[in-house]
This record gives C-alpha cells, sequence and structure tokens, in this order.
C-alpha cells in the first residue's frame, strides 16, 4: 500500500462527527444507486449484529463489532474529504440515522436524548457548544450527473419526504422510515439500542490518501461492496482533474455527461460500462498509431494509466472520444445523411460478424480518417468494410476464435494509421482448401459465424432492402426439422447445412418453425387472420421470393442452395482479393 496514508479504524460515531472536515461527494462520481434490495441487506445484517436472536441483552457493547467496509477519501484544497470509494455506503448511512433522528423527537427518556444528540453530531456540523447546525450538514454531493443530489441534501436537513418524491434517496429513505416504526412497534424496549449500537460498534476503515491519484490507485485493489468505480469513471477524475486546471470544469462535466447519455444509448458491452466500450475503441486506435501489434492487450485501465495517464492530459482526447462517439450513433441510427445505402447495408451485416473485433478495426479507421472530409470518401469507405467483412468471414471459419483475429487485424490497424492500403497480404485463402473446409463445416445455429453467414448471405442478393438494427432476428429452417420426423431424408444432418437456414424476423418465425413449406410460405408473405388482422410478411428478400416462386423446398433443393451460398461468398473473396 502507498506510503503517507491515513488508517484508522474508526466507529460510525468516530468518523462522522469529527468536525474538522467535511465529506464530499465529487462530480466525477457515479450517482447513488443503492435501491431498497440493497438496503433491506444492510438492515437485516445490522439488526442481527445490533439486536442477536430479537434479544438486545445478548450483546456484548464492550467486544462485538460489525465491519461496514473500507472509505477511501483524500484531503482537497478546501479541507474535504472528498469520496473515491464508499459513496453509496455512506450515503445510505446518511439516510438511516437521519431517519432515526427524528423518532427521537418526543421521547424523554434520558438515553433517547443522548442517542438523538450524538445522531445530529453526525449529520450536522456543531457550533462551539457542541449544537447541531441543521444547515450545515457534514456531507456534500457534487456529483454532476446526479440530477436528484439536491433532494438527498435536503431530506438530511429536514427529514422530510413528499408522496411525489421518486429518487432513489427519497425511497430509500422511506424504506427506513417504515423498518424503524416497524422495529419501534414490536421491540420499544430496544428501540435505542439499535442506533446507539450502529453509531458505536459499526466500523468503517477510512482510508485517507494524500493525493486523489493514490487514492484511486487504492480504489482499484479494494472490492467495493456497493457499486465500484467503472475505468471510464477513473478516468473522468483524471478529466476533471485536467480540466478545472484550465478553468473549464463545468464546460467538461456538461460534456461528459452528453457522453454518457449517448454510449448508455448505443453500447450495450458484455463487459464494463458503455463508456469504458468507447475508451476501449480508442484505445485501438493510438496502440495503432504506436504501431504496437502485440496481440496481448492491456486491460483497459492499465493502458490508460500509462505514464501518468498523460493520454488522458492531451488535449485532443476527449475531443476525439467524443467524435468516435457521434460515429458510432450515426452507425447505430442508420443516418442516411452521413452514409450511403451501400455502406449501410455492409454496416448491417457487420453487426452479426462472430465476433466484436470489427468495431476496433472500424474505429481505427474512422479516427485515422475522420479529418479527411469523411463524409465524401463513401467508395473508399464502402471497399474497407466489403473486404473486411470478406477477411473476418473467412478467418473465422479457417481459425476460429476471437485471439487468432488478432494478429492479422492489429498489423492492419497499423497499415491504415500509416496510409497503407489494407490487403491482408500475408493471410490469403487457398480457395480448394477453403471450400473443402466450408463444405464440411457444421453451421449449427450456437456457432455465431452461422448466422453472420446468413446475414451475409441475405444482402448478396442487390434487391435486398437496408433492415432495421433492432429488428430480432433468428435462424429458420426451411425445410423444418419437424417435418423430418415424418417425411424420410437421405441424410438428417442436412437441416444443418446452410442451405437449409436464413435470417427470419423472430416474431414470424415463431410461427413458422411447425410447418411443412406450403403452410410456411403464408407467414414468409404476410396472410390476413380469421379475424381480419393483417400479419405482415418478413422483409428477408430472399424468402419472399421462395415463397412467390416455390411450391416446395426439398432436400436437394437444400444441397442446391448450400453450394450456391458456399460459390457464392468465394467469389466475394476474389473480388476481395482475398484469395491465393
Amino acid at each position: 500500500m502507498p506510503n503517507n496514508l491515513i488508517v484508522n479504524q474508526k466507529s460510525v460515531r468516530d468518523l462522522f462527527q469529527d468536525n474538522k472536515t467535511d465529506f464530499l461527494i465529487p462530480d466525477y462520481q457515479r450517482p447513488y444507486a443503492w435501491g431498497k434490495e440493497e438496503c433491506g441487506t444492510l438492515w437485516e445484517d445490522i439488526f442481527e449484529f445490533a439486536i442477536p436472536d430479537a434479544d438486545a441483552t445478548k450483546f456484548d457493547d464492550n467486544k462485538e463489532e460489525y465491519f461496514l467496509g473500507p472509505i477511501v477519501t483524500f484531503l482537497n484544497t478546501e479541507n474535504q474529504l472528498e469520496i473515491i470509494d464508499g459513496q453509496q455506503r455512506l450515503t445510505t448511512l446518511m439516510l438511516l440515522l437521519r431517519a432515526f433522528y427524528d423518532y427521537f423527537a418526543n421521547m424523554q427518556d434520558e438515553n433517547a436524548i443522548k442517542t438523538k444528540e450524538a445522531i445530529g453530531k453526525c449529520i450536522w456540523k456543531t457550533n462551539p457548544f457542541g449544537i447541531p447546525d441543521k444547515q450545515s450538514l457534514k456531507i456534500n454531493s457534487e456529483v454532476a450527473t446526479d440530477n436528484d443530489k439536491e433532494e438527498f441534501l435536503d431530506i438530511l436537513r429536514t427529514g422530510e419526504v413528499g408522496e411525489k418524491q421518486k429518487s432513489r434517496y427519497a425511497e430509500n429513505f422511506r424504506f427506513f422510515q417504515q423498518k424503524i416504526q416497524e422495529f419501534l412497534f414490536k421491540f420499544p424496549a430496544y428501540f435505542a439500542y439499535l442506533p446507539i449500537r450502529i453509531l458505536n460498534n459499526c466500523i468503517l476503515l477510512p482510508i485517507e490518501a494524500e493525493s486523489q491519484d493514490t487514492a484511486l490507485r487504492i480504489f482499484s485493489t479494494l472490492n467495493d461492496r456497493g457499486l465500484p468505480l467503472s475505468d471510464s469513471d477513473i478516468f473522468k477524475a483524471q478529466f476533471y482533474k485536467f480540466y478545472s486546471g484550465k478553468g473549464q470544469k463545468d464546460t467538461f462535466i456538461d460534456q461528459w455527461k452528453k457522453l454518457e447519455e449517448l454510449c448508455g444509448q448505443i453500447f450495450q458491452p458484455k463487459k464494463g460500462t458503455p463508456l469504458d466500450e468507447i475508451f476501449t475503441r480508442y484505445m485501438y486506435f493510438v496502440r495503432a498509431k504506436r504501431g504496437n501489434k502485440n496481440t496481448t492487450t492491456e486491460a483497459l485501465r492499465k493502458f490508460y494509466e500509462q505514464n501518468g495517464y498523460s493520454l488522458l492530459k492531451e488535449e485532443q482526447t476527449f475531443e476525439n472520444l467524443k467524435d468516435l462517439a457521434d460515429f458510432w450513433n450515426d452507425v447505430a441510427n442508420q443516418d442516411r445523411e452521413r452514409f450511403s445505402d451501400r455502406v449501410l447495408r455492409r454496416l448491417f451485416v457487420l453487426n452479426y460478424a462472430p465476433n466484436g473485433m470489427w468495431t476496433y478495426f472500424v474505429s481505427v479507421y474512422y479516427m485515422r480518417h475522420k479529418d479527411e472530409d469523411f463524409m465524401n470518401n463513401d467508395e473508399a469507405f464502402y471497399l474497407f468494410l466489403d473486404r473486411m467483412t470478406a477477411f473476418i468471414w473467412a478467418y473465422s471459419i479457417y481459425r476460429p476464435g476471437v485471439n487468432s483475429l488478432r494478429t492479422p487485424l492489429y498489423q492492419e490497424m497499423i497499415n491504415i494509421v500509416e496510409e497503407k492500403p489494407v490487403e491482408f497480404k500475408e493471410f490469403k485463402f487457398n480457395e480448394d482448401e477453403l471450400r473443402n473446409l466450408m463444405n464440411a463445416y457444421d453451421f449449427y445455429n450456437q456457432r455465431p459465424i452461422t448466422k453472420s453467414m446468413l446475414a451475409w448471405w441475405a444482402f448478396n442478393d442487390d434487391s435486398q432492402e437496408l433492415l432495421n438494427n433492432d429488428t430480432p432476428f433468428d435462424i429458420e429452417h426451411i425445410f423444418a426439422k419437424n417435418r423430418a420426423r415424418y417425411e424420410p431424408m437421405e441424410n438428417v444432418r442436412n437441416l444443418e447445412l446452410l442451405g437449409n437456414k436464413a435470417l427470419l424476423e423472430k416474431k414470424i418465425n415463431i410461427g413458422a418453425s411447425y410447418y411443412k413449406f406450403a403452410d410456411k410460405k403464408r407467414f414468409y408473405q404476410g396472410y390476413t387472420t380469421n379475424q381480419g388482422a393483417k400479419k405482415e410478411g418478413t422483409n428477408v428478400v430472399e424468402l419472399s421470393k421462395m415463397a412467390c416462386d416455390r411450391t416446395d423446398f426439398s432436400e436437394l433443393d437444400i444441397h442446391v442452395r448450400h453450394k450456391e451460398i458456399i460459390e457464392g461468398f468465394i467469389e466475394y473473396l476474389r473480388k476481395s482479393n482475398l484469395l491465393q
């Protein structure tokens, strides 16, 4: 652990009643996120600790301790303890203590009076006579993206919450009020014991660092019981410090909030946050500029923290992140003012790529060319997307696994930033070898490349119109699996050939999955129910044409179509100059 730390286990009372400093939840922190579930867990844990077996007399006040977790802070220039880790826990404790406070208002018992005074000194700063000043809270929130933070502070000041208030602060405060009321009704004789044991016997581990950087490093090694800061939260702190030094704090916070909202709309990453995703995509551009083709990719935080977060202190970095997010927003929204129809069609197919590496590849291309009137380079961008699609699809069959793609793609990323053509010179495919591999390949539905190939094939038809990115598609067996149960097949494995599969809208696939081809046709084409309701057909042109032109789709037709798809893809690779 770093030097120059102040680490001293403290009770809730000792931590909050220290009148020398205030707690600050800074701009760059996340909004309050705990809900009733987390508050319920905290209440039950504390109750079982403080009133063991529902009997307050079984508790040893001199020995018992309940560890609530660490609190990581640093003392800022305003003499405030700026909270890096523990925000959710401290906020919830404040709401809990404030809910207890008012229940002692009319109690004349000496213990109750002392308990109320002790709670008050935790919530408010005191004057020289030790009397709480109810306009001076011990905690303040400046979270830029939290529209409800003033509601939190008002609840602490007044102890009041209106019926129309729906923030997490209000909901959790009402939850604690209800729990306290239930506790008072059931255990009136024990009432003062619970809050006083929270103050005296619930323990926190405050870790005060010498600086924000040190506090962030400490935080990255700890597990937070609440919601931990993401990588992008850490980066926000660095940006915040950088732009504050330039006198642009408010502008940065406003733009960061807009970036956060935008990324939340367009990204749904499997790991990390939507903002982490834009930092990841930008990372690959920086790696390429540095000529880094190492297939071992650094963790996101480790990459950006190099040289004291120097990358985040460069003027253009935040602007580049915003530009990149705007680009991907236009991709997601299929912006026809920015992209031609053929580019959007290719991007639609790439949404069904067998892995997400293409997004990094395209990000590098955009970042390299964005200042060169990107809008007027449609031809170059289209050819780039076309060749990339052909290569990734073929390579994913030839060498499955996202890691195997790193070697060729990382080299080509460097070629992009060095203004060299993207040709995959060292990774071209042997035509006969690839054809044999594809004919022997098991295109099961569970394999991502299966849907990838079907999306590519659907748009190999020039008459196929652009489809909506949000439309869910399933894999349709044209020769139904159920049909094979009563109609003998030469080889039941033919059901899983590409020739028997197509993309079909999910809502249509559900109805079409159990019928003979003659019955499937009406789902492909659309029909009117007996009640007069119109059921739309598929927007996949090949299936629509098939419904009009065919009376049946046999096992032989599976083989014919399978060959068409394979040979069509081989020709696609040839046109992209990817065959040896």
